[in-house]
C-alpha cells in the first residue's frame, strides 16, 4: 500500500487544489498574460479563499477577454456593468473597476518596462526565484520586505487590491518565492 505523495497542507485534497499545487504554484512565470490572470485573480481573492477564485477561474478567463490585458484595459463602462451581472465570478465593483484599472497600469508598465515580467522580476536580487526551505505552514510569512517594496511602488503607480499580502500570494503563485514546504513532491 503506497502512502499519499506529501504535499503543503495549504491544498487539502480538492482535486482542483491539488492539481493547482503540483502544476502552478510556485513555478516561476515570466508571460506577461499568465502574470497579467494571476493579477486579476489574486486581486479578487482579496477576503476570499483561493480555492473560491480556483473554481471560477474559467469564469474569469471568459469574462476578462482570456486575460488579454490590452483588451481589459480598453473595456468601458458597458464593461463593467456586464461584469457585475456576471455570475461566474465575483461581482464586486470595487473589484471589477479595479481589475479594469489595474489592467490600464499593467500595460503602461509594458510600456516603460518592455514587459510587466522585467518590471516585476527587477524586485528580486538578480531576477531569480527565491526558494525557501521553510518546514511547515505555520513558518511561511504573509508578506516579506519585497512583497512590501513592490505593492508600494504598485499603490504609487495607482494599482488597487494589490496589498503586501495580495503581493506575497502572486509571488507565491508565480514562482517568484517557492515556499513549498520542506519535502513536498511539488518542491
Amino acid at each position: 500500500m503506497s502512502a499519499e505523495p506529501k504535499r503543503c497542507g495549504w491544498c487539502g485534497t480538492d482535486p482542483l487544489y491539488t492539481k493547482y499545487h503540483d502544476e502552478e504554484w510556485g513555478k516561476p512565470v515570466y508571460d506577461d498574460q499568465i502574470l497579467f490572470e494571476f493579477l486579476i485573480l489574486e486581486g479578487a481573492q482579496a477576503g476570499l479563499s483561493w480555492i473560491t477564485i480556483l473554481r471560477r477561474r474559467e469564469a474569469y478567463r471568459a469574462a476578462f477577454a482570456d486575460f488579454d490585458v490590452n483588451k481589459v484595459a480598453a473595456f468601458t463602462a458597458a464593461d463593467a456593468e456586464r461584469l457585475m451581472n456576471d455570475t461566474g465570478i465575483i461581482r464586486n465593483k470595487l473589484k471589477v473597476n479595479s481589475a479594469i484599472k489595474n489592467a490600464q497600469l499593467f500595460v503602461a508598465i509594458q510600456k516603460e518596462f518592455g514587459s510587466f515580467a522585467k518590471y516585476i522580476w527587477g524586485f528580486l536580487p538578480a531576477q531569480k526565484p527565491i526558494v525557501n526551505d521553510f518546514k511547515s505552514l505555520i513558518a511561511v510569512p504573509a508578506k516579506t520586505e519585497i512583497s512590501d517594496a513592490i505593492s508600494s511602488d504598485m499603490k504609487k503607480r495607482g494599482f488597487k487590491f494589490f496589498g503586501t499580502t495580495i503581493c506575497y500570494a502572486f509571488m507565491q503563485a508565480t514562482g517568484m518565492v517557492n515556499d513549498h514546504i520542506e519535502g513536498c513532491i511539488a518542491k
